[in-house]
């Protein structure tokens, strides 16, 4: 939204849920394409930048999560940045010098940042209302994003960025979008249904949680991983979830009070990957879980 903005632009959208990051294999050779990338992981879209810089194509890549081995290359501005204290959505506003701050900030919201999307709302003299509506739309942005499939969704995202664009400014979409309304009445379902699941397991390094196997679940793991992480953030969290395919997932949140070490501990295992603050693990089989478990459980430190 914020780059679309400040350089509207007729171009082709790909995107798919939140696990789905493997995106530019999607875009087809041979076109010396312009391409934006934003908030997926570099180390997962290495062969396929390769392929399309090759290709004649010219790409601007925001990302915050591991990237593995960058490369180098004119056709490639490459901004990728690890810190705890950053997201794609905040990325994004730096390079464009700050011209749409109240989408910055709902972004930041949604990637479980309260603290620097504050001071970023502080900043630009936000209202203690205003707020309030930007942390819910970053939220409830985040959290149509999580699910195995898209029917898992409420919105394909494709669809659901031509509706805020259609607004452009977030206030606006919020007051008067169905969509708004559908996806803050789902949110409300959902994370009633969390509140009912306990730790299967604690200790003084973390908490874990096993959700059913079914939609709802898939759809809320991420954003009440966020939830928990904010209510105890002295701990970890760590949950699991089948993906209706015969494996699990896994959502991963360091200690808020020391945002480090997720990524390096979901990258143990296949299928796992993320930033220091938070991470994930797809295609999780049952018989790997033990080993999760107690590994989480014994904490980052050295991972």
């Amino acid at each position: 939204m914020q780059w679309r903005l400040a350089h509207p632009a007729t171009a082709k959208l790909i995107s798919g849920t939140k696990r789905d990051n493997a995106l530019l294999r999607q875009v087809d050779s041979g076109a010396a394409a312009e391409l934006l990338v934003l908030d997926i992981n570099f180390e997962n879209n290495r062969a396929d930048v390769e392929r399309l810089l090759a290709d004649g194509a010219s790409i601007r890549y925001f990302d915050h999560h591991f990237p593995g081995e960058r490369i180098a290359h004119p056709a490639l501005s490459l901004t990728v940045d690890e810190s705890p204290e950053l997201c794609t959505s905040l990325l994004v506003h730096r390079a464009l010098g700050g011209k749409h701050p109240a989408w910055a900030v709902a972004g930041a919201f949604g990637d479980n940042l309260p603290g620097p999307a504050a001071r970023l709302a502080e900043a630009h003299g936000f209202e203690t209302g205003q707020v309030a509506i930007l942390r819910k739309l970053g939220e409830l942005l985040n959290y149509n994003g999580y699910g195995s499939e898209l029917s898992d969704l409420h919105f394909d995202p494709t669809a659901l960025f031509r509706a805020l664009y259609e607004y452009g400014d977030p206030f606006a979409f919020v007051a008067q979008s169905e969509a708004y309304a559908q996806l803050e009445a789902g949110y409300a379902a959902d994370i009633a249904e969390a509140a009912a699941i306990r730790p299967e397991a604690q200790n003084e390094n973390g908490r874990i949680y096993m959700l059913p196997d079914i939609p709802w679940a898939r759809r809320v793991i991420g954003v009440w991983a966020n939830a928990l992480s904010q209510e105890d953030k002295q701990r970890a969290h760590l949950i699991l979830c089948p993906d209706g395919r015969g494996a699990y997932t896994a959502s991963v949140r360091a200690p808020q009070l020391d945002p480090y070490g997720a990524a390096a501990f979901c990258r143990q295992f296949p299928g796992g990957g993320g930033r220091e603050a938070a991470g994930g693990i797809t295609g999780l089989k049952m018989g790997d879980i033990p080993m999760v478990r107690e590994r989480f459980l014994a904490g980052f430190a050295g991972n």
